[in-house]
């Protein structure tokens, strides 16, 4: 990890093996990590409010009731403060949940080890490094990515995707009637439009993905440490989002995506520039009726 001091903070019941994890990440050096643990939820804001962590882990079971509310709580205090969730294997679907109320990711207990820890950390560090960053790397109109910013990203993603023997899974997805849609009702709806294809694309993947408006009408997701074989799994979930929103009936016509989808392991000796060209040159040879979804 690097060598400046990391605020963590750690809300996990007493008997969780997390903190000598953490301390063993670190070598147990004072210099490198400042560690904050508490035990209950009461304790858990106060603590946030004094340490201003860099990064919160919090295990779903301190919850008394809803496994949930921690995580609403948490993400109330500090929204801005990357959140990590501990869970046991019986709460994956809670763990699962966690992801759309606020959290950046989560890891079920019994595969939390150094390597998988150094992972988390390292995603929570690079997020909170470039959201403060120039409007260069940031789309005005979404606050999604910019190309800029996810080929800045991309790299490092594939960095250490390549370090670790991980994949990383690219889909872009091109607004195919956003003119029409411009041209029908208005600059004002097309914008709308646009921010319902980055919500849709927030609600597909986890927080700890990287999510870019590319261009005017050009989109892409980054699911960082995935498996190859997730590829499909993130489209469908991708056209069943786009189908329930275009079934709700927006005061214009339903939104109309092509999708293409690529892929990258550590034997890969692309680089992420060619990988988003070369996916972004399928999306643009298909057909409309090959990869368009979500037309009524």
């Amino acid at each position: 990890m690097a060598q400046k001091k990391l605020r963590i903070l750690l809300a996990e019941s007493s008997d969780g093996d997390t903190a000598e994890t953490l301390r063993a990440l670190f070598d147990g050096s004072e210099e490198a990590l400042e560690l904050a643990v508490v035990a209950t939820v009461a304790t858990l804001i106060p603590t946030i409010r004094m340490l201003d962590p860099e990064i919160i882990l919090l295990d779903l079971s301190l919850s008394l009731r809803d496994p949930l509310d921690a995580v609403h709580l948490v993400h109330r205090s500090a929204p801005g403060t990357p959140l990590v969730v501990l869970a046991d294997p019986s709460q994956k679907q809670f763990a699962a949940q966690s992801l759309s109320a606020g959290a950046m990711d989560y890891v079920l207990k019994g595969f939390l080890d150094a390597r998988v820890l150094d992972r988390l950390l390292r995603t929570a560090l690079a997020r909170n490094t470039f959201e403060g960053l120039t409007d260069l790397l940031r789309d005005q109109l979404t606050g999604l990515y910019s190309r800029e910013g996810l080929l800045t990203l991309g790299g490092r993603c594939m960095e250490e995707a390549q370090r670790t023997g991980t994949s990383l899974v690219l889909i872009c997805a091109l607004f195919e009637n956003l003119q029409t849609l411009r041209e029908g009702f208005g600059p004002g709806a097309a914008d709308e439009a646009v921010r319902d294809v980055a919500r849709l694309l927030a609600a597909t993947c986890r927080r700890s993905d990287i999510i870019a408006r590319l261009g005017h009408a050009q989109f892409a997701l980054l699911a960082v440490d995935a498996l190859a074989s997730s590829a499909p799994v993130l489209r469908q979930r991708l056209e069943r989002h786009l189908t329930i929103h275009n079934e709700a009936r927006s005061p214009w016509d339903p939104i109309d995506l092509r999708l293409s989808v690529g892929t990258w392991t550590a034997k890969d000796v692309r680089s992420f520039e060619q990988l988003l060209d070369n996916v972004e040159t399928d999306l643009r040879s298909v057909t409309p009726v090959e990869h368009a979804v979500g037309r009524s």
